[in-house]
């Protein structure tokens, strides 16, 4: 009986051995391997916790680049996160390839890793060889503010200057420009290559608002240049010298309208209408200084305008006249 007894736990406690081997084994082939590491940092990625990203080991941060793209609020939706291949390099390091998507959007990135001790003796530890991070440097032109993942930014650059953000791999990141007067189209980069610098600009213009004012502005301003009676109407660009001796009041009407169109100055950050063909009208009548003969002058009299816009401190804008 007894003998029975300690045989069954022998068997018992050999099958608990065994059990705990494979498990072990299974343990270090899944979650501790080196594939197991990079998909715990991709699924804290995916659930935007920066926090227990930053708690991988060998993943740092460097001080001397903003870091605002590596916050949570600035993490796109990471999805389909996939095992492609863990390949053992033979000098204690693995090239692990992992496939994922942005919004459907499909993305591949490699990682390296090695071993860096074991966790209680059984379980394998790894660490990043290099920091998953990469540098996304953005050039907003004609201005230093852009939306990156919709976190307002501001180019310390300044207007049409390269700036580098820190962007965890891989990162997808949608940017635009939408402010009063200026717009720029959404663009998407994806960030996948470790240690990678990539170059995005913004693409920023004036928007229908701008081209809208503007219009509106010039048109009041060049209606109140033909309520001037005289031929050559003070601080505006329309005018007609005549030799003969005027002998009423000119008047001066709008024919055509100069039409808008708004593009980047010469100075960075300034503005500016290119040079835009006008016509207006004017009646006059003059008497001829040769025989002395009266006749109406009813003729129009084509012109062209230039503006220079920039803004001032309250953000309106200041057109200046370029002739």
């Amino acid at each position: 009986m007894e003998r029975s007894v300690l045989t069954r736990l022998l068997v018992l406690s050999g099958l608990l051995v065994v059990a705990f081997v494979g498990t072990v084994t299974t343990l270090n082939l899944t979650l501790y391997s080196a594939s197991g590491f990079v998909h715990s940092y991709l699924d804290s990625l995916a659930r935007h916790d920066v926090d227990g990203v930053l708690a991988m080991p060998g993943v740092t941060l460097s001080t001397k680049v903003s870091t605002r793209l590596t916050e949570p609020a600035a993490l796109r939706e990471l999805a389909d996160i996939h095992l492609l291949s863990d390949a053992d390099n033979g000098d204690g390091t693995h090239s692990v390839k992992y496939g994922y998507a942005f919004d459907g959007k499909k993305g591949v990135t490699t990682f390296r890793v090695e071993r860096s001790g074991s966790r209680l003796g059984l379980f394998s530890a790894w660490r990043f060889v290099e920091s998953p991070v990469s540098i996304l440097q953005v050039t907003p032109l004609n201005d230093s503010a852009f939306d990156a993942n919709g976190v307002h930014l501001v180019s310390k650059a300044g207007p049409s200057a390269a700036d580098g953000f820190l962007v965890f791999i891989p990162s997808s990141i949608e940017l635009s420009h939408t402010s009063t007067y200026l717009v720029a189209p959404t663009t998407t980069v994806l960030v996948d290559e470790v240690g990678s610098t990539v170059k995005a600009t913004v693409d920023i213009k004036a928007n229908k608002v701008f081209v809208a004012e503007v219009q509106k502005e010039l048109r009041k301003y060049l209606a109140d240049c033909v309520t001037q009676k005289v031929l050559l109407p003070t601080g505006c660009p329309m005018g007609k010298p005549i030799t003969d001796r005027i002998q009423n009041d000119p008047a001066w009407s709008m024919v055509k309208y100069p039409t808008v169109t708004i593009v980047p100055g010469g100075q960075v950050g300034s503005w500016q209408v290119p040079e835009t063909a006008a016509t207006a009208h004017l009646v006059v009548k003059v008497k001829s200084i040769f025989d002395g003969t009266v006749s109406n002058f009813d003729q129009d009299v084509p012109f062209t305008v230039r503006y220079l816009i920039t803004f001032q401190p309250d953000g309106a804008p200041l057109i200046t006249a370029q002739y």
